[in-house]
């Protein structure tokens, strides 16, 4: 009789060691597959390489059998990815400078802004720094440019203000004050939001 009573235990310790083993080897598995993973450092990125209030940043990747059109490809993407985040900064800036002043004809002030501040941006575009460029070769033997480049919010915004403050259409509503004031907002959101 006393074989009996621990029949049902060894059945119930057996029945416990099986699924503890199922749910190890799951659980190994999923380790094994992270071990098969190799992180890769992509160069000319990661915090320090992000906008903030002083200045706008991009960071790209240029890839070619050649090794000049590798970094022509790379610093056209980052001035490309530059240019993007700073055009979307200047719309904000510019939707809230224009909707918070009393202008008689909203949309050609708008668009008057928005082409002054392009042919801005484009000569600024090129006063860029180079933060960071790095080059490799891959085993295809192609050559890959990483660069990480910025521009100075504070020449930038010069830059904009002699352009706007010098414009016929734009002078006598122009109040440098409340657009410094409205950039710096859109600046903070955007440093808020990751520097992107």
């Amino acid at each position: 009789m006393k074989n009996n009573v621990y029949k049902p235990f060894g059945l119930l310790l057996a029945g416990a060691v099986v699924i503890s083993s199922i749910f190890t080897s799951c659980k190994s598995k999923e380790v094994s597959n992270v071990k098969n993973e190799t992180e890769i450092e992509v160069f000319c990125s990661g915090d320090q390489y992000r906008s903030d209030k002083g200045n706008f940043r991009a960071n790209s990747i240029g890839e070619s059998t050649d090794q000049i059109t590798a970094r022509k490809k790379a610093m056209s993407n980052a001035k490309a990815d530059l240019a993007g985040l700073i055009q979307t900064v200047i719309k904000g800036t510019t939707d809230n400078y224009v909707n918070s002043r009393e202008f008689n004809n909203v949309e050609e002030v708008e668009e008057r802004f928005e082409s002054l501040t392009r042919e801005v941006l484009n000569q600024q575009l090129n006063n860029i720094k180079v933060l960071c460029e790095k080059q490799t070769v891959t085993k295809e033997g192609k050559y890959k440019t990483y660069v990480a480049i910025e521009m100075s919010v504070d020449a930038l915004e010069e830059a904009l203000n002699n352009k706007l403050s010098k414009d016929q259409r734009l002078k006598v509503d122009y109040d440098y004050e409340k657009y410094k004031e409205t950039f710096d907002k859109e600046m903070e959101k955007l440093e808020n939001s990751g520097g992107y």
